[in-house]
């Protein structure tokens, strides 16, 4: 079976501290917990509106 979904690997370069509310639950929602961790996602809209919010805390490899 063939997947059509791309996986991309995300991964925290700088701090949530001192962030709004939503970006550090978006941060939380991603599964990112401190600077340097790497997670895996399914490329979706709405992973891709995540990334979108919190693009200048994150670095993402496709």
């Amino acid at each position: 079976m063939v997947n059509t979904m791309n996986k991309i690997k995300i991964i925290q370069v700088k701090s949530k501290i001192r962030r709004p509310k939503n970006q550090k639950s978006t941060l939380d929602a991603l599964g990112l917990k401190k600077i340097g961790h790497v997670v895996e996602h399914e490329k979706t809209p709405s992973i891709e509106g995540m990334i979108e919010k919190v693009k200048h805390l994150i670095k993402v490899v496709e």
